[in-house]
């Protein structure tokens, strides 16, 4: 999932959240990169679903490290004796100091050899990972597992081939392209992430070629394991399709298509095919205020009936001053379960019929690469997804079972970056 065009201060990047990069990195950022992320960069990544003209694409070589660290404080109004800010993936401890994500890699661009790897630690990984399958093994081949995995963000290599306008070809391990918003705090407008980032794909391993169709379209086609598959759950692959547009410091656009067998192999549910539809788009109105778009439905015939979906999301980034931003973000997810007289299908992200939230951030930004980042947010579900004061079962034996339809928290962030 990723960025667009915001207002921001001196000294960073015009064209996203990220920092301001020297113009030789400018160069050799491919449009495939960008379109790439969450990471949505297509990706939940800002470097996903921007693209430069189709020259980018056969700029100069170079090597580059790139690093994060994000912490934050945050309290739960609810004050819940298990400590957790529940349904939220990654600002999830109440009354604690939490080192969310520590995250160090590479990107490169060598002779058109391009690609990246990033390796991260904390909380937001264990979150990130938390739906990979876990697969045995056996005495000669070891098992799958989240922890295997959860300490790769991306790891994607590829090769950028002088064909037409430009086409970059890549394999390895993804940001989803699902979304706007990114996996990396700094290239988002808020601290949290909304209710659909947190429920909707974050990472997929596969292929995935793009192509420039001109100096402000690029056509992404993917190949995956499938959602959130670093390692394949069933013996279907799944696709992704997208259009990317943008009109630099003004307007970008992204629509995008995913299909594929989700389900684990098995599954009462069957072989249920799955169809996802996403766009969004993010407008730099004036000057001081962008503007962005979210949205996102799709269905999954199944052995119950039709699971279905449909979600979305409003956002407002202002520029108060030079170094100082304000962000407002509505969010509304709306999922139906099916079911007939044998039984109900499980759900495909919740265990509530919907979810909401409203979130106001307030950020500063002392130099180009630490953002400091204050905010509220409400959150209200259809049914008890929250907790508060005392709460039922200890979170091993005994699930801990939630009794609140809504909570409120406040954060205190701050991340630092080097890319």
């Amino acid at each position: 999932m990723e960025t667009s065009p915001e207002p921001v201060p001196a000294g960073r990047e015009e064209e996203s959240e990220a920092p301001a990069e020297n113009a030789a990195a400018k160069k050799e950022r491919a449009p495939a990169e960008r379109a790439a992320s969450r990471p949505r960069e297509p990706e939940k990544d800002p470097e996903a679903q921007a693209s430069d003209p189709p020259s980018s694409l056969f700029a100069s070589s170079a090597v580059g490290v790139e690093a994060y660290i994000e912490t934050n404080y945050q309290w739960n109004f609810n004050d819940p004796e298990n400590g957790i800010t529940n349904a939220r993936g990654f600002d999830n401890r109440h009354n604690s100091f939490t080192l969310s994500n520590a995250a160090l890699g590479l990107h490169w661009d060598y002779k058109n050899f391009v690609g990246r790897i990033l390796f991260q630690i904390g909380h937001t990984p264990s979150s990130y990972y938390a739906a990979e399958p876990t697969l045995a093994g056996t005495a000669s081949t070891n098992a799958s597992n989240a922890e295997l995995w959860k300490y790769i963000q991306e790891a994607r290599a590829g090769y950028r081939l002088n064909l037409g306008q430009g086409l970059l070809l890549e394999a390895g391990l993804f940001l989803s392209p699902v979304g706007p918003e990114s996996i990396q705090v700094h290239r988002s407008w808020n601290w949290s992430r909304s209710n659909l980032f947190f429920a909707l794909p974050y990472y997929h391993t596969g292929l995935r070629a793009s192509y420039s169709l001109s100096e402000r379209w690029t056509a992404v086609l993917g190949g995956y394991n499938g959602i959130n598959n670093v390692v394949d759950n069933n013996r279907e692959k799944s696709l992704h399709a997208q259009l990317l547009y943008k009109l630099p410091e003004t307007l970008d656009l992204s629509l995008l298509y995913f299909s594929g067998v989700e389900r684990n192999a098995g599954a009462a549910e069957g072989r249920a095919w799955r169809h996802l539809f996403d766009a969004h788009v993010t407008w730099q109105a004036r000057s001081w205020l962008a503007l962005r778009l979210h949205g996102d439905a799709g269905f999954e015939p199944n052995a119950f009936g039709t699971s279905a979906w449909a979600a979305g999301a409003l956002y407002a980034r202002l520029r108060l001053h030079r170094s100082l931003f304000a962000a407002l973000r509505g969010d509304f997810f709306y999922e139906r379960v099916p079911s007939d007289g044998q039984g109900r299908a499980t759900p495909i992200f919740w265990p509530v019929q919907w979810v909401s939230s409203g979130t106001a951030t307030l950020e500063y930004l002392p130099l180009r690469w630490v953002s400091l980042r204050l905010e509220y947010r409400y959150d209200r579900a259809a049914d008890r997804l929250y907790f508060g004061g005392s709460v039922l079962g200890d979170g091993k034996e005994l699930p801990f079972v939630p009794d609140r339809r809504s909570q409120s928290t406040l954060t205190l962030g701050a991340t630092a970056w080097l890319d």
